[in-house]
């Protein structure tokens, strides 16, 4: 069947080896951008400012939960609160 010189030659080799990397590549990317879109927890339910990341929401409920048990008073409250949102304590915010 190959005596004639008709069969796979070494560029055809190659072109298959980089094909099957390639088609691999695809599917593994395809499995763990899937997996990683399901594991995300949902979007939206963070109120009405979208400018409220993760990590300064976390940190504002830290600070609200302290000041509500008493362990700071309501000056340093405001200051610390004005700090994560990215205010000056003396300045209004924008």
């Amino acid at each position: 069947m190959f005596w004639y010189g008709h069969g796979v030659g070494g560029w055809g080799v190659f072109a298959m080896t980089v094909g099957m990397v390639l088609f691999w590549a695809l599917v593994i990317a395809v499995v763990v951008l899937l997996f990683r879109a399901l594991a995300r927890p949902p979007h939206g339910g963070r109120g009405a400012d979208r400018r409220e990341g993760p990590v300064s929401g976390h940190a504002e409920r830290i600070l609200a939960e302290r000041y509500a048990r008493g362990e700071i008073d309501e000056e340093e409250y405001a200051r610390r609160l004005a700090t994560l949102r990215g205010a000056h304590p003396g300045r209004p915010e924008r």
